[in-house]
């Protein structure tokens, strides 16, 4: 069961710890900024060889404890890597969020087979093999948890070029939904955020010229999201505050799919 704790607004996770994947950068290190605001450890992984330094510069800013996990998640041994490493040094994980994810973009009719088979590898299969490596952890602690993956706009309309990316977020969405359900028995929430196109180093390298001015013209709001709000989203997900909402896909894209 997932239980009821007063709401108070506070958002607090003090005394918490919270895996972040993609942690060294974009959407990956604004959420771990914002779970640090509120009080969480953090245990940040990445494949970009930084991730150390970043959770040190977040540690002496926030006064929280942090540690950066270098790896490649779509192996399952660097996946146990990070899952040890939050163990050892903080002795449970009460949250996890997915965030780590990559776009190659290309007519349906030409992409390279291997592309869509890494983009399934990255986006659906290492975050389903990490979420269950959390959960059974979780389980084992008998204290619930929280799991956000972040998702896309793209895992349910077609956007041109999307072909790969569309197939490995809808898989995620489809994941995310049995998930929340086997588990909420175990006190676990089980959620994904959908983005629009998000202004990160993906995003920019996705989104040009002329594509970038008419994406942004069909948006209401008029222009892409900010990585601040996509963590703020995923930071709701993750507290008692969001107890009653699991299996959602709780949509970012300023309107773009209203009509």
């Amino acid at each position: 069961m997932i239980g009821y704790e007063k709401v108070t607004g506070a958002f607090d996770l003090t005394g918490k710890t919270a895996i972040v994947t993609g942690g060294a950068g974009g959407i990956g290190e604004a959420t771990a900024r914002m779970y640090a605001v509120k009080g969480a450890n953090l245990v940040l992984s990445d494949i970009k060889d930084n991730v150390s330094e970043i959770a040190v510069a977040i540690a002496g800013e926030y006064g929280t404890k942090a540690i950066g996990v270098h790896g490649d998640l779509t192996k399952p041994e660097e996946i146990d890597k990070v899952v040890n490493a939050a163990l050892k040094q903080f002795g449970e994980i009460n949250i996890l969020a997915n965030i780590v994810g990559r776009v190659d973009l290309e007519n349906a009719e030409d992409i390279d087979f291997a592309l869509v088979e890494h983009q399934m590898q990255v986006n659906a299969f290492s975050v389903f093999r990490l979420s269950q490596k959390v959960a059974n952890v979780m389980i084992k602690q008998g204290k619930g948890g929280k799991i956000v993956c972040v998702g896309s706009q793209a895992s349910f309309i077609a956007i041109d070029k999307h072909v790969g990316y569309t197939m490995s977020k809808a898989a995620l969405i489809g994941m995310v939904k049995v998930c929340a359900l086997e588990w909420a028995e175990f006190g676990i929430n089980v959620n994904a955020v959908a983005p629009t196109v998000v202004r990160t180093y993906m995003g920019d390298r996705a989104w040009q010229g002329k594509v970038k001015e008419d994406m942004i013209k069909a948006i209401p709001a008029n222009r892409f999201a900010e990585v601040d709000e996509v963590a703020a989203s995923i930071l709701f997900l993750s507290c008692p505050e969001s107890n009653m909402i699991t299996g959602e896909n709780l949509v970012l894209d300023g309107g773009f799919t209203i009509k």
